[in-house]
């Protein structure tokens, strides 16, 4: 049989399949930034800045050099996403790689094979890397910029170095590979950590190729020294070594007097002298593995040089620079994510803790003390009160495992997991008062009466009195394998190889974000009937049907591998669980999570690919036992070939991305929404129109002029200082506190005690205040009029004491109305609604940093410059306060002197609209294809359309109030034109559109989408009532009755609205099929209840000339009300004849309003005997 080469053709064949996914990859890949995290590396990467711990450094110097490519502006964001696309087709190269190297391995073949052999070994590459180039989450990695592709990149490097290792072992010089791992575990760090969770497989590769005979002592040992070399790498190496640096840069500076940096350059020699020496000295004395070892060592660190371009680019104050890591400490407090809240593996506090109040014995703990150059005596200062700096968890509430651990999560790990339990203390058991609460509150509770939100309430208002139980241990391990392991690691890789239920975020519900099998008899019985779906739920995109064909092809690859070679197989297992489940126990993850994670774990999908390939092999080696060879090989390729083609087919209309452009789109947006050239600044809050702004400014290069200001990193002083600097067009950000007033540690908080509440103070007094060093601002002054003694203040810690205090939350805001006509904040026709001054209540419990340096900046700009809000939340804070002073213009609200009291009936609808005003606005806009049949509407590209849709509804309004009924139906057709109402969803907020076209005269259009809305819920009753109906024994509806809720009550108001405007004969058909779907949820609701809910709809049906359904109607709500009339006089008696009279009385005159409803449609016979059945009733209850 004809032979050949296995090298030449395994090269040729692993560039062939990269090529091949480049190609996939470069069709699909989105063309300009992306949400979330994307336009944020795209920022950081053209302009070398330093984007958000841990930091990417390799990845942004990559980033920059494909950025060069860019022929102009608007292509380097296309640019950069094309550095994930070639990094993930390169992963596809090397998996490819890996599986004929492993497949070589198993079928113990050399150099040259014959072309039988090679088909086995090439045809299970090919399924393995093709498979994984079409699965869910890798192609979501593979079309934007994100370090995901990169790092899953590296990872599959690492595997197949690892491999490329053991396969020359033996061989001269073979440890070369181990060198060049050792290079690429430090070019790692620059991208994500990741990658390193390749190296306890290659630890095992490693051990199987030198151990022939299996000792399960020495594979435990093997397996333990594996995982402890990832361990020293990642928490101690490097650590280790910047902390290094950090100590001798102090103690060079701070004892020996020497020049900042000094110690640094020190650390740095010193550290190259020891591994100069080390290898001369064992290249001397032939001490082989230690010359390695020290090589490995050194090649790691110079991997690791690429986190050099951090300090180097923070020194020169870029734009963006978060958390400024300037030198050693900083750039360690940078790896090890100090600006994030702590997380405990093995032991730590529960979120109980936020209810138990301080550790009487130890209720303090040392914070980390900062360093700060102090250029003006030359020496690093401590900025922060660190000792005894933080207030310390409640040692009654740590525990081990603590996974249910995020006080911020405490509703929802009682909504899913059960509420706490708990008995009042000891000292509280005789106090009546308590007692009664107490016991009243769990009769709520034993009633079903008390949710989630009502019990955290609950505890943290009284939690003082309680001895409130933490989780159990037996709690933390559910918690871990239901939900953190279950729903966050098996649902994610279900959705992978088995298929996804649609892109919507799983919040605990059986309708949005579940995997799917595609094969009815098994999601029947996990999701509820699979039969007579709504349209939105069929035609959503992400809605992908694999059969498990790629699940089932992966556990046959996984058997044949322990069957055929089990030191083959351990490796890549440790390589899945290391970066699976392993992942999901390290990242300790919060119910729920901003979005959906799967995206982090693409590495153990890539290892399941790996047996997914060689099923192929397994197939052939079954077949072969009964058939001829190459009838084999060509039903196995058969067989297994459905699984890319089910994958690529499913999964390509919602992971093409090619043309479109909201996420840009929609940060133009925000910008243009701006007045141009009045040095404005904006307040934003989230990720995603920061992140947008950020991109749209530094690399589109528009409307540099805003100052873009985060409300959450305006917590950090590095930030605040970035905002006293130039950027671009826009000045610098003016503020009364320096920069060792709000250094980290200073005002972090500031609290409040109430003693001149009574009084208004100016806001710039109040900013003096919180500005002053003066020792009457300070909580020790106050402690001191208290009556505390210095003794006593010795176990008061430093960082309370030199807390400042308010002295009252009611301030005053003076406008400075030549300022604000000056900057265009208003027009000047519109002077005479100017307020002179806007009061603003602050809370009562204290102030957050970024929130007073919201009221610094605010009170320092004096109106010069407009101040706009992104309206990403709702809460008072985020508005300063002010949200009866506010202006709607586009997508972002103003600060304007002129009140508009917030509509106490839609909260939500925040400030005045200048119409013609918003109108240029909105018609600069430019949408980025967003009406697009062919584009991936996302779900952040869906969930913007609110704002979109909401605010132009609210200009169309505005329109028809002014009687310009031309610009309103221009508005009304844009928001249709542009966010079509099958893409976008969110059908609630286009119900209000229906009584504009009344309004403006277009009925038939009102009617219209009145019949595209009534279709959207009827689908969803529809569904939701067969299968009540058909498959109650698979339908859970507790799971589905919130839903039902909703959709039914939506429908209903789109009925009644139609009611309301008089279109009686239109509505009438509405109703018949309301009726028909939705009476079968009178068991939810209550037949009662949902009868009489149905008042408002028989008179309709009598005038369309439904004379029969409308007495159909009719009676059902008669029979009711008289039922409960009859309840009512079984139960009467002379103790309680007052208060069921009422009640009597309130159903009696619910039944003349039905008799008045049908008295001129009805005939007399039928009226008259309805009146004396309901008058004999009266009569029987009066009697009584």
């Amino acid at each position: 049989m004809k032979e050949i080469n296995f090298y030449k053709y395994n090269r040729i064949f692993g560039i062939i399949a990269g090529l091949f996914s480049f190609v996939i990859f470069s069709l699909t890949v989105e063309p300009t930034a992306s949400y979330w995290d994307c336009a944020e590396y795209i920022s950081t990467s053209a302009k070398l800045q330093i984007g958000h711990p841990p930091g990417a450094p390799l990845f942004q110097m990559l980033g920059a050099i494909f950025s060069i490519l860019a022929f102009d502006v608007t292509q380097i964001a296309y640019a950069v996403n094309m550095m994930s696309v070639t990094s993930s087709a390169l992963t596809i190269m090397f998996l490819f790689w890996s599986i004929s190297l492993i497949a070589k391995e198993i079928l113990k073949v050399k150099e040259i094979v014959k072309v039988s052999e090679a088909i086995k070994i090439f045809g299970s590459s090919f399924l393995g890397s093709i498979t994984f180039t079409f699965t869910d989450s890798f192609w979501y990695n593979a079309v934007e910029a994100e370090v995901y592709a990169m790092a899953t990149l590296i990872l599959a490097l690492l595997f197949w170095l690892g491999l490329k290792w053991v396969d020359d072992f033996g061989k001269a010089r073979s440890d070369k590979w181990l060198i060049l791992i050792s290079f690429v575990v430090g070019l790692s760090f620059g991208v994500h950590f990741m990658g390193l969770l390749a190296l306890p497989s290659i630890g095992l590769l490693y051990y199987f190729k030198k151990y022939s005979e299996f000792n399960i002592k020495k594979f435990i040992l093997a397996n333990v020294i594996s995982v402890s070399i990832l361990l020293f790498i990642f928490k101690l190496l490097l650590p280790s070594t910047l902390s290094l640096f950090g100590n001798l840069e102090v103690f060079f500076v701070n004892d020996l007097g020497l020049p900042f940096n000094s110690g640094t350059i020190f650390t740095a020699v010193l550290l190259v002298s020891i591994f100069y020496y080390g290898l001369s000295y064992t290249s001397k004395k032939k001490l082989y593995w230690l010359n390695t070892t020290i090589l490995c060592l050194t090649f790691v660190f110079v991997g690791f040089s690429s986190w050099l371009m951090l300090p180097i680019r923070s020194n020169a104050n870029t734009v963006i620079n978060e958390n400024a890591p300037t030198d050693a400490r900083s750039l360690l407090a940078y790896y090890n994510l100090e600006q994030y809240p702590d997380t405990y593996l093995f032991y730590g506090p529960m979120f109980s803790d936020i209810y138990a109040g301080q550790d009487p014995n130890e209720p303090y703990k040392d914070d980390k003390p900062k360093y700060e150059r102090d250029y003006s005596i030359n020496k690093y200062v401590i900025v922060n009160d660190w000792k005894n700096g933080k207030i310390n968890s409640n040692k009654n509430h740590e525990g081990l495992f603590p996974r249910m651990w995020s006080s911020d999560n405490a509703v929802n790990y009682m909504n899913y997991y059960g509420f706490l339990d708990f008995e009042i203390k000891r000292e509280y058991r005789n106090e009546e008062q308590i007692v009664e609460l107490v016991n009243n509150f769990k009769t709520r509770v034993d009633e079903d009466d008390v949710d989630s939100e009502d019990y955290h309430e609950f505890l943290s208002n009284f939690g003082s009195y309680l001895d409130i139980e933490k989780p159990s241990f037996i709690s933390n391990i559910n918690y871990f394998l239901n939900f953190q392991l279950s729903k966050m690691y098996f649902r994610y890789f279900m959705w992978n190889f088995s298929g996804r239920q649609n892109d919507k975020q799983w919040k605990y519900d059986l309708e949005n974000g579940n995997w799917l099998s595609g094969i009815n008899l098994i999601d029947n019985h996990r999701l509820g009937p699979q039969e007579n779906l709504p349209d939105d739920v069929i035609n959503n995109k992400a809605r992908n049907k694999y059969f498990m064909i790629p699940f089932i092809l992966g556990l046959i690859g996984f058997v044949f591998l322990f069957k055929e070679n089990f030191k083959v197989l351990w490796p890549i297992l440790l390589l899945f669980l290391f970066t699976g489940i392993a992942l999901k126990f390290y990242l300790n993850e919060r119910i729920f999570e901003p979005r959906e994670r799967d995206y982090a774990l693409v590495g153990s999908f890539y290892a399941y690919s790996i047996f997914i390939g060689f099923s192929f092999l397994a197939i052939f080696q079954f077949l072969n036992k009964y058939i001829k060879e190459n009838s084999s090989i060509l039903i196995s390729f058969l067989l297994v070939v459905t699984c890319p083609i089910l994958l690529s087919y499913n999964n390509w209309d919602d992971h093409d991305r090619s043309k479109r452009y909201t996420a840009q789109t929609l940060a133009k947006a925000y910008l243009d929404s701006i007045d141009e050239d009045k040095q404005a600044m904006i307040f934003t809050i989230g990720d995603n129109d920061t992140f947008a702004l950020w991109y749209a400014q530094e690399i589109e290069n528009h409307r540099t002029d805003v100052r873009t200001i985060n409300t959450s990193l305006l917590a950090t002083d590095w930030y605040m200082d970035q905002m006293k600097r130039k950027a671009y067009k826009s000045d610098p950000i003016l503020s009364n506190l320096t920069h060792k007033q709000y250094a980290f540690g200073n005002r972090d908080y500031i609290k409040h005690e109430s003693l001149i509440d009574s009084v208004r103070w100016d806001l710039k007094d109040f900013m003096n205040w919180i500005s002053s060093d003066n020792k009457r601002t300070k909580y020790k002054f106050l402690l001191e009029q208290y009556g505390y003694e210095k003794e006593d203040l010795e176990n008061v810690p430093l960082f309370t004491q030199n807390m400042i205090y308010y002295p009252t939350n009611k301030l005053r805001f003076y406008v400075n109305k030549e300022n604000v006509i000056k900057s265009g904040i208003i027009n000047p026709s519109e002077i005479d609604k100017i307020v002179d001054y806007i009061d603003i209540d602050i809370p009562k419990s204290g102030l957050y940093k970024n929130q007073i340096l919201m009221l610094d900046i605010l009170s320092k700009n004096d109106w010069e410059r407009p101040i706009y809000f992104t309206g990403g939340s709702y809460k008072d804070s985020e508005y300063i306060w002010m949200k009866d002073y506010l202006q709607l213009d586009g997508l972002v609200y103003k600060l304007v002197p002129i009140k508009t009291p917030i509509n106490e009936e839609n909260p939500y609808q925040m400030g005045r609209i200048e119409p013609n005003r918003m109108y240029d606005i909105v018609k600069k806009w430019e949408w980025g294809n967003s009406e697009s049949p062919e584009i991936y509407h996302d779900p952040e590209t869906r969930k913007n359309s609110i704002s979109f849709r909401g605010n132009l509804h609210r200009l169309a309004e505005e329109f028809i109030k002014a009687g310009d009924y031309e610009k309103a139906a221009e508005m009304i057709e844009l928001n249709f034109e542009k966010m079509p109402l099958d893409y976008f969803e969110y059908y609630s907020l286009s119900e209000p559109y229906i009584s504009s076209y009344y309004k403006i005269g277009e009925a038939e259009k009102a009617q219209k989408l009145f019949k595209k809305l009534e279709k959207k819920y009827l689908d969803q009753i529809r569904y939701y009532s067969i299968s009540m109906r058909d498959y109650d024994d698979i339908f859970p509806l507790s799971n589905f009755a919130e839903n039902i809720f909703t959709y039914t009550e939506r429908y209903r108001g789109l009925i009644e609205n139609e009611i309301l405007l008089g279109n009686y004969i239109f509505a009438a058909e509405s109703i018949e099929k309301f009726i028909n779907y939705t009476e079968i949820f009178k068991s939810i609701y209550g037949e009662y209840d949902y009868y009489i809910f149905l008042i408002n709809f028989i008179e309709p049906l009598y005038i369309s000339s439904k004379l029969d359904q409308g007495r159909k109607l009719y009676k059902s709500i008669s029979s009711e009300i008289n039922s409960r009339l009859n309840t009512l006089i079984s139960a009467k008696e002379d103790s309680n004849s007052t208060y069921l009279s009422e009640l009597f009385d309130d159903e009696v005159s619910s039944a003349k309003s039905l008799l008045n409803i049908i008295k001129d449609y009805e005939k007399d016979e039928f009226y008259n005997s309805e009146v004396e059945g309901l008058n004999e009733i009266i009569e029987n209850f009066i009697s009584k």
